[in-house]
C-alpha cells in the first residue's frame, strides 16, 4: 500500500477557512453602500432598481446563511 492510498480527501474550503462574522459584516456594509447610491449623478428610477435588488440581495444571503447554520444545514465552525 502507498502512503497516497491512505491521505485523506479536503474540499478547497475545508484547508482556509474564513471569517464567517467579516463576511456578513462586508455584505451588510456593502448593502448600505449601495443603497447610498440613491444620491447619485442619475435620472430615472431603472438605476435604482437595480440598486435595491442588489442590497436586498445581499441581505438575504446573510439572513439565508444564518437560518441554514441555525438549522444545522451548515456548519457554525468556520
Amino acid at each position: 500500500m502507498s502512503a497516497e492510498e491512505h491521505e485523506e480527501v479536503y474540499a478547497p474550503d475545508q484547508l482556509k477557512p474564513g471569517n464567517r462574522r467579516r463576511g456578513q459584516k462586508g455584505a451588510i456594509i456593502s448593502a448600505i453602500v449601495i443603497l447610498m447610491f440613491f444620491w447619485g449623478n442619475h435620472e430615472g428610477n431603472t438605476e435604482n432598481i437595480y440598486l435595491v435588488v442588489f442590497a436586498v440581495g445581499l441581505v438575504l444571503a446573510v439572513i439565508a446563511d444564518a437560518v441554514l447554520r441555525r438549522r444545522g444545514l451548515r456548519p457554525s465552525e468556520q
